[in-house]
């Protein structure tokens, strides 16, 4: 019998259309999900006390996580197709695999992120401004593990741009003293997750010349991540103080602590499925927060 999940949905989908629909990697949410969920913090902090986050905002955020994810996954593939064939696991993908062709693609592309911008339309003027200006990132970001042994930095930057965006566009603008760590809290908890992420490439990186933190910190990957997981948590609760937040708040911090810790103490970086595993765990640590965020304020 069909699950009901991602994959099965693209494989149930007509084979024209399969190719595009793995382009944009709708087959594995994961990713979408870690784009997303800065946004619906954001979004849950900038709700007024006592009071829901606006539903509506977290929809139309989903609605955009999934296009520009689908439409930076459509670009790294574009910049990539060369390595991805060198690579057993990105060997399959669309682009690398012949499935479709560079002109297809940048089609594509361009309808992703026509439908992005007709999302980002329905925000006031400072959020617009403020989400076009992620496009920079969104386009440079694959090119860096040509050049920076920390291109999973520069991912952090790009994934977390909803951590700023989803309060402008509830409050207008930013508020700093928020958002700012919020956004910081984000880039740590990228560098923990795409670490791990990068540790199942890293033989294949070394064979074709690209770079990652999972090189550069090879055997001592585990303190570095360890590192970046306190900075995210002392990042966290500065923003909680900042917008006033209550226990439920520091009681979710100090879950994604544990979660975080039992990833790290438990992860074996020389099993990429093991790596795969706690990178997709991740989701959780995500939704933890945002749960804590809702019942803070509420």
């Amino acid at each position: 019998p069909r699950s009901f999940s991602a994959a099965e949905l693209v494989r149930a989908a007509p084979a024209l259309l399969q190719p595009y629909l793995r382009l944009m990697r709708l087959h594995q949410p994961a990713g979408t999900w870690l784009l997303y969920l800065p946004c619906t913090w954001s979004i849950g902090l900038a709700a007024a006390p006592g009071c829901l986050p606006d539903w509506r905002m977290l929809s139309l955020f989903g609605v955009g996580a999934v296009l520009m994810r689908g439409a930076g996954c459509t670009i790294n593939d574009m910049w990539d197709r060369d390595y991805d064939r060198q690579v057993a696991r990105t060997a399959s993908r669309p682009l690398a695999a012949g499935d479709i062709s560079t002109f297809q693609s940048l089609v594509f592309l361009g309808g992703q992120l026509s439908l992005a911008l007709c999302v980002l339309l329905y925000l006031n003027y400072y959020s617009i401004i403020l989400g076009a200006a992620s496009l920079i990132l969104v386009i440079t970001y694959p090119l860096m593990k040509r050049i920076t042994y920390w291109p999973q930095l520069v991912l952090g930057f790009t994934f977390n741009w909803g951590a700023l965006l989803g309060w402008s566009a509830i409050k207008g603008s930013c508020e700093w003293s928020v958002c700012l760590p919020l956004y910081f809290a984000g880039v740590m908890w990228t560098l923990v997750y795409d670490t791990i992420y990068a540790h199942q490439d890293k033989r294949d990186d070394i064979m074709i010349g690209v770079k990652s933190t999972a090189l550069q910190f090879k055997e001592d990957t585990k303190q570095w991540l360890s590192g970046f997981s306190l900075a995210m948590l002392l990042s966290l609760c500065v923003a909680g103080m900042n917008c006033n937040q209550t226990l439920p708040y520091y009681s979710a911090v100090a879950a994604v602590g544990a979660h975080l810790a039992h990833q790290i103490y438990t992860l074996d970086i020389d099993k990429p499925e093991d790596c795969w595993k706690k990178f997709a765990s991740n989701r959780t640590v995500g939704i933890l927060l945002f749960i804590g965020i809702v019942l803070g304020n509420l």
